[in-house]
């Protein structure tokens, strides 16, 4: 179940972004979903397309993705055991969210290399 961080998003008028960044806030969490946009994708899989976060890191950001409702994860009973990532419908609303943060990315990193 997701835990809640907000009781109420009546507390001032930032609050609804302030609950919703605190979402994202991790340092990978937004490239995590990013990446799950293409579809379901195994830990390894993940962990080769992030590849300046560690295994700890990752494991932590996608249990933390996991709480928030954002991804859900299937364990296959196998040995090794298998397990993939997909995002659920919560987390698929976040999507324009993420490609805005994207283009506003690819917009100022060319920016900042023209300066």
């Amino acid at each position: 179940m997701a835990r809640l961080r907000h009781k109420s998003l009546d507390c001032s008028p930032g609050c609804a972004v302030e609950a919703t960044l605190s979402l994202i806030d991790g340092k990978w969490k937004g490239v995590v979903l990013y990446h799950l946009f293409e579809g379901t994708l195994r830990f390894n899989e993940l962990r080769r397309r992030l590849t300046n976060c560690t295994q700890r890191m990752l494991t932590n950001q996608l249990r933390e993705l996991e709480a928030d409702g954002l991804i859900s994860r299937k364990i296959y009973p196998e040995v090794p055991p298998k397990v993939e990532y997909s995002l659920t419908p919560k987390g698929r609303s976040l999507e324009p969210v993420i490609m805005a943060l994207k283009l506003w990315g690819d917009r100022n990193a060319m920016l900042k290399q023209a300066a």
